[in-house]
């Protein structure tokens, strides 16, 4: 199956003909969405059997590097869904079917967001400033605000975590869970009026006693780092799946770099054309160095997840690296395309201008670049000495 199996050329331009004026008024991406599950986009990770595409995160990855290049905040909230449903796929291959029930549900037409990012929290997965408070029965009553809730006009699943600070003799627990569209005690702020990846509409949620019942209620571990499957999952596909959004921003950019470079001509060389000037060549040429390092390691890391590939201690580092890389990259390509496109993409409309705005969210998305420095350096060199 080829990513144009996936994501028909003709669906892709109707996307990308669409992502300016979504930008522009800051609205959800409803009609991508409809037309992106119509053609079973959003069951990428579905077996085959249960009418999906029965996808791997490699071949994932790729289409959705491609979509990006339409349209990065459609595919950035799309993101969401495809890492709860890639995180069941890559528990399942692992012999963990606790959450089959998203891949099962996922078949039926659900939309998956996530709930887990909180203002001010950056331990991420392995502390909550969000209360879990126990309730009769197994379930819990959650309250806190969640940030970044891509997708947040659109799920009908939203996986969110909290402590009970009670448990494990005070040391407290992290409860993951999932509540439907239908659960009443949340409110869904309308506060994304932000920069750049404008559709993707990643308003706060905010939760207030929400009740999970328990057979919703899917993992309780200690705070803290640990070596549980579902963190090594969540870590798998939202890093990768990040990585491959920004690698389609860079690849946008550059294709758009080069199109500016080939129409352009300089005046004062008599209209001789800018592809001939050796700055503009350079830039170009460390533009494309740049992105084709970064292909091969988005395609070896998913390949790796796949492959079932043991990596021990070093597969968090690969991970981050990858998604630091792939940021970076997208960021400092989109630099060199603008700076070789002339001051036309200064202005309001231009898509370079748009891919400027939106390649800096890169920036927010855990883990951020001293967090995944860190990481690195801690397998690397041992961690650091009190």
């Amino acid at each position: 199956m080829t990513p144009d199996d996936v994501l028909p050329a003709a669906l892709l331009e109707r996307i990308r003909g669409r992502a300016a004026g979504y930008d522009r008024n800051n609205t959800f991406f409803h009609e991508d969405l409809e037309e992106l599950a119509a053609a079973g986009y959003l069951k990428l990770f579905v077996p085959e059997p249960d009418g999906g595409r029965g996808l791997g995160l490699e071949a994932a990855a790729d289409v959705q590097r491609r979509l990006a290049t339409a349209a990065p905040a459609t595919a950035l909230a799309v993101n969401m869904h495809l890492v709860w449903t890639g995180v069941a796929y890559v528990l399942a291959a692992r012999g963990d079917h606790s959450l089959d029930f998203v891949l099962q549900e996922a078949a039926r037409g659900e939309i998956f967001a996530f709930g887990n990012s909180e203002a001010g929290n950056d331990s991420v997965l392995f502390d909550s400033r969000t209360v879990a408070t126990p309730l009769v029965g197994g379930g819990y009553s959650f309250t806190g605000t969640k940030i970044f809730t891509s997708l947040s006009p659109a799920w009908t699943r939203l996986g969110i975590f909290g402590k009970d600070p009670q448990a494990r003799e005070g040391d407290g627990e992290l409860v993951h869970g999932f509540i439907t569209r239908g659960t009443p005690g949340y409110t869904i702020l309308d506060d994304w009026n932000t920069l750049g990846m404008r559709a993707s509409q990643s308003n706060t949620t905010v939760l207030e006693a929400v009740e999970v019942p328990g057979d919703r209620i899917f993992r309780k571990l200690p705070v803290g780092p640990n070596a549980d499957p579902l963190i090594f999952a969540i870590f798998a596909c939202f890093e990768t799946l990040l990585a491959a959004v920004y690698t389609g921003i860079g690849e946008r950019a550059l294709n758009l770099g080069v199109d500016a470079v080939k129409r352009r001509t300089s005046f004062k060389n008599g209209g001789r054309s800018y592809a001939l000037d050796p700055d503009i060549r350079w830039k170009v040429a460390e533009a494309a160095m740049a992105m084709d390092i970064l292909y091969p390691q988005l395609s070896a890391v998913t390949h790796d997840v796949d492959a079932l590939a043991d990596h021990g201690s070093q597969w968090f580092p690969k991970l981050v690296g990858l998604k630091v890389n792939a940021t970076e990259t997208a960021r400092r390509v989109v630099d060199l395309a603008i700076r070789v496109s002339g001051g036309s993409t200064y202005f309001q409309g231009s898509e370079l201008e748009r891919l400027y705005r939106d390649v800096l969210a890169g920036l927010f998305h855990p883990s951020d670049d001293e967090s995944a420095h860190n990481t690195v350096a801690n397998a690397w060199l041992g961690p650091l000495e009190d």
